[in-house]
Formats: C-alpha cells, sequence, structure tokens
C-alpha cells in the first residue's frame, strides 16, 4: 500500500513537473483573461464554435480508434524526401505578392515591403517533446535564419503544428509584430514577447498595418496546449492588401462560416485551405478534401491552395492522399488549383504553379 502511494505521489509530482515546461505557453489572465471573458465567443468557461461541434464524431469508440491506429497504412509518410526549392528569402523582389509555402501549413507572403509569416513551425516536429510528430525528410530545410524582418507573424491557433515555441524563440529579433486570435497573447508573453508586440482578434474584429489589413474571422476548430481546452481563440483571417485579397484558412472543419465570409470579403484572389489530417473519428475539426474544395466555392476564390499536409503525420490516412483527392475534386467541380513545391514562389495573379509533385 506505501509502495503505491509512494509510486503514485512520484508520477503526479513528475507530471506536474513535466507541466511546467515552457512549450506549453500559459492561459490568459488579467487584462487578457478580461477580454476573452467579454468575448460573444467565449461560454461556459470556454471559446465556442458557431455549430456546435464534438471534437469526436458520435460514433467513434476508442476501441474503434485503436484498431484504425494498429492497422493504418504503412504509407502514412513518403519513402522518399519531400521534393523542395531552396528561394533566397531576403533577396527575392517581385511587382505581385509572393507566397512561399514550408510545408504543412507554415508560409510566408511578400507584399511590397511587407513580410506576413503564417503559423511558422520550423523545429522539425509538431508535438511538446522532440521525438514524436517528427517532420518528413525534406520538408524541414529552412530555419530562421533564412527569413527576413518580419513584420507581422500571424497564428491562427495555438496547436503545437500551428504555433511553434522552438520556432517563436528562434525568430524573436526578427518580428516587428504578431496578430493571434484571443488569448493565444498569453503564450506569447510567457516565451519573452513584449505585450505591445501583440495584437490579439476576436471574431470580425480587424487591424490595419500600413498597407495591409487583417480580419480575424470564424473556423470551426478547437484549441488548448496543455490539459485544458478552449481558453484561446481559434481563427480563419482575411488578409487585404493592395489589389489583391487572400484568405488564410488556419484549421477547419467544413460549416456555413465559409459562404459567410465569401459574402462578406470575396471574391478572393487565393484561398489557402487545409486538406490533410482528416479521419472519420474527427469530421467536424478537419476537413476531407472535398469539403475544402467546396470550401473554396464558397468563399468565391479564383484559385485554390491546400496545405496541412507535406509535413507531418498526424492522422492515419497516406501521405499524398489528400493532394489526390482534392486534384480529383477540383477538376470535377472545375476549380483552380495551385500545388507548389515546399519553398516554390507562387506570384498572386500569375501562371500558378500546378505540377504534382507528390508524383515525382
Amino acid at each position: 500500500m506505501l509502495y503505491s502511494f509512494l509510486i503514485l505521489t512520484v508520477l503526479s509530482l513528475a507530471g506536474f513537473v513535466f507541466m511546467q515546461q515552457g512549450t506549453f505557453g500559459k492561459t490568459p489572465n488579467g487584462k487578457r483573461l478580461t477580454r476573452v471573458q467579454n468575448s460573444p465567443n467565449y461560454k461556459n468557461g470556454s471559446f465556442q464554435n458557431l455549430s456546435e461541434t464534438p471534437v469526436q464524431a458520435e460514433n467513434a469508440s476508442f476501441v474503434g480508434m485503436l484498431y484504425d491506429f494498429f492497422t493504418k497504412s504503412k504509407d502514412t509518410e513518403p519513402s522518399q524526401p519531400i521534393p523542395f526549392v531552396k528561394s533566397d528569402l531576403k533577396r527575392f523582389a517581385a511587382d505581385k505578392p509572393a507566397l512561399f509555402w514550408f510545408g504543412h501549413s507554415s508560409y510566408l507572403i511578400k507584399s511590397g515591403e511587407k513580410n506576413i509569416l503564417v503559423d511558422p513551425v520550423f523545429s522539425g516536429y509538431a508535438s511538446p517533446v522532440s521525438f514524436m510528430v517528427k517532420a518528413f525528410e525534406g520538408a524541414n530545410n529552412y530555419t530562421s535564419a533564412d527569413f527576413p524582418e518580419i513584420d507581422l507573424l500571424v497564428i491562427s491557433h495555438d496547436h503545437y503544428d500551428h504555433l511553434d515555441h522552438k520556432t517563436i524563440l528562434a525568430l524573436k529579433n526578427q518580428v516587428k509584430h504578431y496578430v493571434v486570435p484571443l488569448g493565444v497573447g498569453a503564450h506569447l508573453e510567457r516565451w519573452g514577447i513584449a505585450e505591445d508586440k501583440i495584437t490579439e482578434l476576436d471574431w470580425w474584429e480587424a487591424a490595419t498595418f500600413g498597407e495591409v489589413k487583417l480580419t480575424a474571422t470564424p473556423a470551426r476548430h478547437f484549441s488548448g496546449r496543455g490539459l485544458s481546452r478552449g481558453k484561446s481563440l481559434w481563427a480563419s483571417y482575411v488578409l487585404e492588401m493592395p489589389a489583391h485579397r487572400v484568405y488564410l484558412g488556419g484549421d477547419s472543419g467544413y460549416d456555413t462560416h465559409f459562404k459567410q465570409i465569401g459574402e462578406a470579403y470575396g471574391p478572393f484572389d487565393l484561398a489557402i485551405l487545409e486538406t490533410g489530417q482528416y479521419n472519420k473519428n474527427w469530421p467536424y475539426i478537419h476537413m476531407m478534401p472535398e469539403q475544402t474544395v467546396q470550401a473554396s466555392l464558397d468563399l468565391r476564390a479564383e484559385v485554390l491552395f491546400p496545405v496541412h499536409l507535406g509535413k507531418f503525420a498526424l492522422a492515419l490516412h497516406d501521405w499524398d492522399e489528400p493532394l489526390h483527392r482534392v486534384t480529383e475534386s477540383a477538376r470535377e467541380k472545375q476549380v483552380s488549383l495551385t500545388t507548389p513545391m515546399i519553398g516554390e514562389p507562387v506570384l498572386l495573379g500569375t501562371e500558378y504553379p500546378a505540377k504534382q509533385w507528390w508524383k515525382l
């Protein structure tokens, strides 16, 4: 009995110490907590989606998910290195906004003199520990040293594959300002980012930085880095630049908000939408590829750029299945698609890269 008590005590203390690591961030307090609690999207102690959104499907079972995990495809990771282009991000210049994708949901948008970096994850893993959810070979060839000064670093939500502690620290001296959903600023402050460099937005709130305007818009997802969920908001964004408009999708299941955003802000030159890491057991928080194509139509996007793939295996499907499915669905629905390689320049309003690099 005594030994059991001692073992439980040691395990509890070890768990407590582990959860104090910086990577877990911090829940909002003080002024940030007051803003959170005053949000119309915060109810019963956590942020809510526009529609009822269980994280798991109603018919999902632990036994079923365990079976799916142990019988999953052997091709959740590629057998060959992911192809990439090593662009000179500091010297690259163009007369149109340019976009560079770095795998999964990380990308840089260069618009005039502004450099906008979204959801950067360059640590090589997407979890609180370095030995789990490791990047595919070839998919992690950019580091903080490759980047110019960043005017705006934009975060969609606080999950590890979008908000990376190690990357935030590495880029700290290169970033002028951060734009994040409500509550996420608490994580950044714990990691040493000054309060006056952080702008937090609720859904439908906007901030203007010179000729660039960012409006936070709804997404259908959830948040949380530790044991609690829903203490910070998740968001998509409308990015307005001179003569161009881009939708930054973050993570989201399919819902009516895409049509609502399309009616309010469309048409978009480009919609950057997730189309990977889906599963029948969590159909409300991530889209199937066919839903991604429909979302781009709802948004009234001229071109769809599917992301949330090509770097991490966070679901049980083949690593390239999302690309095959979204390509076929886009063809059927006559939706223009761009599929650049990691690091390949994408110039808005020009001929978009469409090479099927996953078949090389």
